[in-house]
């Protein structure tokens, strides 16, 4: 059963923010972010966007390669997303971002640039350093040693709704990462701020994304866009 987002509210010119408390099945996730995104293009409700953990379990973006699941450990979901394998599961934010492009730019590049800005922005305030790399979206940090993933971003936008968003490594269990390749780069190891000796929690991330949002808005612009990254791919 779908998990229902409400579809209006006093002041529909506003971004809502929702936080879970628990973990969210994914299926059920899926559901709900499709339902909003319909809402959200029909104009009967605001953009969102909900904060959450997931349990443990593996997600196969589009262009997943069925040789990179290792060990399927956890539950396999198939994932509209774009990009490969990636592992979901407690200690980790999800930030799934239901916004309408069609009054922000129409321009699928900038907002995965400024989605990552957003994420980099975040773990700034919270005492990691991050960066995006050219040709591989996510989110990096040579904090500790070896460049290493902190955060996946994977996407879609249907009808100029975006669906998906990032996740970002607070405190998961890393041994989980070992049952896929994660987005199919096996040379590059996975990092978490615990890993960091950064002892970040949910809360405060999400108070940290609050922080950079308004730039992340800025960013994405109106009719055109403030931004402009050229041959950037969309998702993981």
């Amino acid at each position: 059963m779908a998990i229902p987002l409400p579809l209006s509210a006093a002041r529909p010119d506003e971004v809502e923010w929702r936080v879970e408390p628990l973990p969210v099945p994914y299926p059920d996730a899926l559901e709900a972010m499709a339902a909003r995104a319909a809402a959200i293009r029909a104009g009967e409700a605001r953009e969102l966007v909900w904060l959450l953990e997931h349990p443990p379990l593996y997600t196969a973006g589009t262009s997943a390669d069925p040789a990179e699941l290792i060990d399927p450990r956890f539950p396999v979901y198939k994932s509209g997303r774009g990009g490969r394998y990636t592992y979901h599961g407690p200690g980790q934010r999800i930030g799934y971002v239901m916004l309408d492009l069609a009054k922000r730019g129409r321009d699928v590049r900038c907002y995965v640039h400024a989605l990552e800005q957003w994420v980099i922005g975040a773990l700034r305030t919270c005492g990691i350093e991050s960066y995006a790399v050219e040709g591989r979206v996510g989110i990096w940090t040579r904090e500790g040693g070896p460049e290493a993933k902190i955060g996946a971003i994977g996407v879609r936008v249907r009808q100029w709704v975006t669906l998906h968003g990032f996740s970002v490594n607070l405190s998961p269990d890393l041994s989980h990462f070992g049952g896929i390749v994660p987005c199919g780069l096996a040379e590059f190891p996975v990092t978490s701020a615990n890993q960091l000796a950064k002892k970040v929690k949910l809360a405060t991330f999400d108070e940290a994304l609050t922080l950079s949002f308004p730039a992340f808005l800025r960013a994405l612009g109106g009719a055109e866009p403030i931004c402009r990254v050229e041959g950037r791919p969309h998702s993981d």
